[in-house]
């Protein structure tokens, strides 16, 4: 399976077997968890085997069933943390994809003091990614056209086939409650990507935006 292959075949699964992961697809996922950490200076985290997270009221109501595997998301506070949680996380979520796995963003439904991971002074978890073999491979969500989430800026420009193929896999972009609240605006070949608006945009944001590049080419355009 390619990463493309992935990002097709993904969907959000909350209902996990028993099954153990293991030991070899482990090493890869923390191998992939260590280049994504030196990359951005984040400190993600994959915590096994720990279902004390997903053991609260709202865990339950939305569904979760055995988690018992799960990716801390943590980093330094700053201001781009939310967009550079969801940038990396989404490299590692398709990695697991890769490996035969399935995986489910959770952003409020969890019990942060329970999360088994470290988190300093100066850090925030900022949510989790559930991980493991799935009860079922999860189904596909309804998504918004390609006219809802672009905009170019000369209504003579043509629209070349990166921009499209970028647009069409960001739309198949996990976000919060499917909400695809995105913009991307066309200039030439500057591209600019904005939110707008919604529970956990800007976390969004750098997953749309790393699916944008798989389907673009990054050396089509530019960010503007």
């Amino acid at each position: 399976m390619d990463i493309f292959q992935a990002i097709e075949q993904r969907h959000s699964v909350r209902d996990y077997l028993e099954k153990e992961i293991e030991d070899e697809k482990i090493k890869i996922l923390n191998e992939k968890i260590k280049n994504c950490n030196e990359l951005s200076g984040l400190s993600i985290q994959l915590i096994r085997n720990e279902k004390s997270a997903f053991s609260g009221f709202f865990a339950k109501c939305s569904k979760f069933k055995n988690v018992k595997n799960y990716i801390a998301m943590v980093g330094k506070k700053s201001e781009y943390l939310d967009e550079t949680i969801g940038y990396f996380g989404q490299k590692i979520v398709l990695q697991c994809q890769m490996l035969g796995l399935n995986t489910c963003w959770v952003g409020l439904k969890f019990i942060t003091k329970n999360a088994k991971c470290i988190v300093k002074k100066d850090q925030k978890i900022v949510c989790l990614i559930a991980f493991g073999y799935g009860k079922t491979n999860g189904v596909k969500s309804k998504g918004k056209s390609f006219e809802k989430v672009t905009k170019v800026v000369k209504s003579n420009c043509s629209i070349d086939k990166w921009f499209k193929n970028g647009v069409y896999y960001a739309l198949l972009a996990p976000t919060a409650l499917n909400q695809q609240k995105f913009l991307f605006t066309l200039d030439g070949n500057f591209v600019s990507l904005n939110e707008t608006g919604g529970v956990m945009s800007k976390v969004d944001l750098g997953i749309v935006k790393y699916h944008f590049e798989i389907g673009a080419g990054v050396e089509n355009f530019n960010w503007k």
